[in-house]
């Protein structure tokens, strides 16, 4: 009899989080544990081919080995570039910076 292991496939939208276990083979794959977790079913917004996978929060390819009480994690793809959005928040600081108050003895009232 082959040996089997204890794995979790999680996938988490904004509000809910769907955490499912189960029993594999040894040997399976990331991408073997979350066709056989039936989650592509729950969550049919799940593009498994451009879907990126990880193990407890590191990035991994989708034919990586699991082992025993390993988390595969679906990620969702990003909203907004993460270096973009910091960029924006740093050029509105600096505008604040530059004109954003009262000038000196003005107190804004008519």
């Amino acid at each position: 009899m082959a040996e089997e292991i204890t794995v979790e496939v999680a996938y988490a939208l904004p509000n809910v989080q769907t955490l499912l276990g189960l029993t594999v083979p040894a040997g399976t794959t990331a991408e073997e544990a979350v066709r056989r977790s039936g989650i592509l079913q729950k969550h049919s917004e799940i593009d498994l081919e451009h879907a990126k996978l990880g193990i407890f929060g590191k990035h991994v390819k989708h034919d990586a080995l699991l082992r025993h009480g390993d988390r595969v994690e679906i990620y969702r793809p990003l909203i907004a570039d993460p270096k973009e959005v910091r960029r924006k928040r740093a050029a509105e600081g600096k505008a604040m910076k530059k004109g954003g108050g009262a000038l000196e003895g003005e107190t804004g009232r008519d």
